[in-house]
């Protein structure tokens, strides 16, 4: 099977005055479409300096990153972004949510820029917060909900005009165990219905079940990868489920 990201001796070196700190040490790895990837690992460890790299938001000290055929490393930073625009869906764990914007205007402000018309926006932002069992908080702001339904809301901004890939970096971090769990299989469950390819960035073990691999990570190298048959994704829990969690 031929990769679909392909990582050759990435290395990365911060410099902090005369010390130099290694986060990233040569490495290798090979992604392939529609895989759900978990980097896992203390903090320090170097797995979001490798999802940065993946999305072409930091430079490597040395190495080759290529999608498909694009070298990233190679881009320059407005050929980077176009590229994201195009390609890739981005998942935070502080939700990254506009507080003045409603639900439909958070998810369709991205397709903006993309030169969507408001009335196509309106139309596939409504489409994915259905899907992700938002269609009753449409026109709630940030403030108006849980925790959970706004990682739901940063969710769907993330899939809205499905990108090839989406990178999830602690998308857990600020959630209780019950609502990280609803969040995974959401995430998984959308992936797979487009055979869409997730990279997700965690600390957490419990959350990479529905992973097809977990890549350990320690001190900038990767220190093994386990390969694993994903749990399978229980039914969709509706917003009135989840709102007893909240």
């Amino acid at each position: 099977m031929e990769s679909f990201i392909r990582l050759k001796d990435v290395r990365k070196v911060y410099r902090m005055g005369k010390e130099k700190i290694v986060a990233l040490n040569d490495v290798n790895l090979d992604i392939y479409k529609g895989e759900s990837i978990c980097l896992i690992g203390p903090s320090g460890s170097g797995k979001s300096t490798l999802l940065n790299m993946m999305a072409g938001l930091e430079k490597p000290t040395k190495g080759e990153i290529t999608i498909g055929k694009v070298h990233l490393e190679k881009l320059s930073e407005a050929q980077k972004t176009k590229f994201r625009q195009l390609n890739v869906g981005f998942v935070f764990q502080s939700y990254n949510l506009i507080p003045t914007l409603s639900a439909l205007e958070n998810v369709g402000l991205g397709l903006i820029f993309k030169g969507v018309s408001k009335k196509k926006r309106q139309a596939m932002s409504r489409e994915i917060l259905e899907q992700v069992g938002l269609g009753d908080r449409l026109h709630h702001k940030p403030t108006e909900m849980s925790g959970g339904q706004q990682q739901r809301v940063s969710i769907a901004r993330a899939f809205v005009d499905r990108p090839k890939i989406v990178f999830a970096d602690e998308p857990t971090g600020n959630l209780d165990s019950v609502t990280s769990m609803e969040v995974m299989q959401l995430m998984h469950r959308l992936v797979r219905d487009e055979n869409q390819t997730l990279i997700i960035v965690t600390h957490d073990i419990e959350t990479s079940i529905y992973s097809d691999r977990i890549v350990h990570f320690r001190d900038g190298i990767v220190e093994k990868i386990e390969k694993q048959t994903p749990e399978p994704i229980p039914d969709m829990v509706s917003t009135t489920e989840e709102s007893k969690h909240h």
